[in-house]
């Protein structure tokens, strides 16, 4: 059955906002182009930290070249309530290992859902020990990433651990089209590919193919 995640983002910032409530907020990032509107939009209504956890991307300069474009973001937009940065670890094994024997699938398949699976994880382990009210990612903005498959993802996690996941699907209210928009006026490098080694390759492919 399809969710309207947006819906039950709408739902859950009214809610807050009748209360009077600001919560704490633990953002997963996978890059600031990704993280624009989401950032415009939340910073609204949660005290937002940023989360940078992505040991996916190769290779590692890339890796930087995308958390120093975030922090560049973060310190440049305004927002209502002050947005903060952490980054996590950048432990490519554990990508690969969760990887093996899935290299040949195509993206947005099995091993995505895993890489998803892993980021989320390590996001919801540190909002529990940090006792951040909620965590999320930005990683539904991509009109590539399986809202459905993140959320049901997120809300597991949220049991397991124990600390609220914000349901939310940003591609939604023109969200993609507006990331587009703010990454032109903040002039942020927008990557032509998902970040791991094979969305990479899959993107070199697709290139040759075009030119040839």
């Amino acid at each position: 059955m399809n969710i309207n995640y947006q819906k039950k983002l709408d739902e859950i910032i009214k809610e807050l906002d009748d209360n009077g409530e600001v919560p704490s907020l633990l953002l997963h990032s996978c890059c600031a182009p990704c993280s624009s509107y989401v950032i415009e939009y939340l910073s609204e209504y949660f005290k937002i930290t940023v989360f940078y956890y992505n040991p996916n991307i190769y290779p590692k300069e890339e890796y930087l070249k995308r958390k120093e474009e975030q922090k560049q973001f973060i310190s440049s937009i305004k927002t209502k309530y002050k947005v903060s940065f952490m980054e996590g670890d950048y432990d490519d094994e554990k990508f690969y290992m969760l990887s093996k024997g899935l290299e040949s699938e195509n993206e947005g398949g099995i091993r995505c859902f895993k890489c998803y699976e892993l980021r989320l994880g390590k996001t919801a382990e540190i909002a529990k020990k940090m006792n951040f009210d909620y965590f999320t990612t930005t990683l539904s903005i991509s009109p590539y990433k399986n809202a459905q498959k993140l959320n049901e993802i997120g809300k597991n996690l949220s049991e397991k651990h124990g600390v609220k996941y914000l349901y939310s699907d940003f591609k939604k209210k023109n969200g993609y089209k507006r990331s587009i928009e703010l990454s032109k006026e903040y002039h942020l490098y927008r990557q032509n590919y998902c970040g791991c080694i094979f969305s990479k390759h899959a993107r070199e492919l697709m290139d040759k193919i075009k030119n040839c």
